[in-house]
């Protein structure tokens, strides 16, 4: 039996992804580097520091900035984002989301947020849907990025459950081997590439039913 659900945000509850790649994109382009969308598929789950390290290589110029200066990089970038944020609303929820979150709710299952974005209570905030979340694990308080566990342990302790007690939902690979790697079940959601090692692959949550999972 499981008894509680774990959420990636980007890809699975609303899609900043297009936020994301238009500032990484307009930085890189500031640092004399062309990324497209297939790189970008690339920082899809990791943490913004990793993606800035990513840019930075695959542009060779991994060793023309301090940590300093990466650090007032990624800064601008967030900056940006941020910016392109203002306008989220309700509607930008991904289709079939809140659908499946209200089931979940109704029937009490706990569920909270395991997202690399530090701006995730934010993002939540913007689609008025943060306080339905039991928790929210903050990127900053851990050592390791997806495809480590790390995120995905933290946010089944956080709603009082064991790893193997919680549905993992993620829309990249690096986020499904961390679902997979402490034990959870996990839920693909997927959109352009397949995603391998997930237990079920869905287009859209409202594809699913609490019930059936929570028997898993």
């Amino acid at each position: 039996m499981k008894k509680g659900f774990v959420f990636d945000l980007d890809g699975v509850i609303t899609d900043t992804a297009k936020l994301h790649f238009i500032a990484w994109k307009d930085l890189a382009a500031m640092l004399d580097i062309e990324i497209d969308l297939t790189f970008n598929e690339q920082l899809k789950g990791v943490g913004r520091m990793d993606s800035l390290e990513r840019i930075l290589v695959y542009g060779g110029k991994e060793k023309d900035f301090s940590l300093a200066q990466k650090e007032t990089l990624a800064e601008e970038k967030n900056k940006h984002y941020v910016e392109l944020l203002q306008d989220l609303t309700p509607q930008d929820l991904l289709p079939g989301f809140k659908t499946f979150l209200d089931s979940a709710k109704k029937k009490q299952v706990p569920c909270a947020v395991a997202s690399a974005s530090k701006n995730a209570p934010f993002i939540l905030k913007k689609l008025e849907i943060f306080d339905e979340f039991d928790a929210i694990v903050d990127p900053a308080t851990l050592t390791k990025g997806k495809p480590d566990p790390e995120i995905f342990i933290r946010a089944a302790q956080a709603i009082h459950i064991t790893p193997e007690e919680a549905v993992g939902f993620e829309d990249a690979q690096a986020g499904i081997e961390g679902i997979k790697a402490c034990g959870m079940f996990a839920v693909g959601v997927e959109t352009t590439e397949p995603l391998y090692q997930a237990d079920l692959r869905v287009k859209r949550l409202d594809e699913l039913s609490v019930d059936s999972l929570l028997q898993k």
